[in-house]
C-alpha cells in the first residue's frame, strides 16, 4: 500500500509541474510581454505575419510546434518575405512554449 501512495504522490508532482494551455487573454498578455505584439496581431499582418495565418500554414506539419519555438527563440530569414524575425531574447522557453503551441491551435 505504501508504494502505491509513493506511485501516486510521484504522478501529482510531475503533473503538478505541467502549464496549463494558454487562454486568448493570456496569450495576448503574454505576446505584449514578451515583445511579439510589436510585429505580430492575432488576426492582421502588421510587420510579421498574423498568428492565424502562421496556424494555417503550419497546420499539417506534425513538426510545427519545434520549429517554430526554434525559428522565435533564433529568428530567421525569407519565410514571409523580405522582412526578418529578430531572436527573441525576452521570451523564457516556457513562454515560446506556451505562445507556439496557442498559435498553432487559431484557426482561420
Amino acid at each position: 500500500m505504501k508504494r502505491h501512495w509513493i506511485v501516486l504522490a510521484v504522478g501529482l508532482s510531475i503533473a503538478g509541474g505541467a502549464r496549463a494551455a494558454l487562454d486568448n487573454a493570456a496569450a495576448e498578455a503574454m505576446m505584449k510581454k514578451d515583445g511579439c505584439a510589436g510585429c505580430h496581431e492575432v488576426d492582421k499582418k502588421l510587420i510579421g505575419p498574423a498568428f492565424r495565418d502562421v496556424a494555417a500554414k503550419y497546420v499539417s506539419d506534425k513538426d510545427a510546434a519545434v520549429k517554430l519555438r526554434e525559428k522565435v527563440k533564433k529568428g530567421g530569414t525569407h519565410v514571409w518575405g523580405e522582412a526578418a524575425m529578430p531572436p527573441n531574447v525576452l521570451a523564457s522557453d516556457a513562454d515560446i512554449k506556451d505562445l507556439v503551441d496557442w498559435i498553432l491551435t487559431l484557426k482561420k
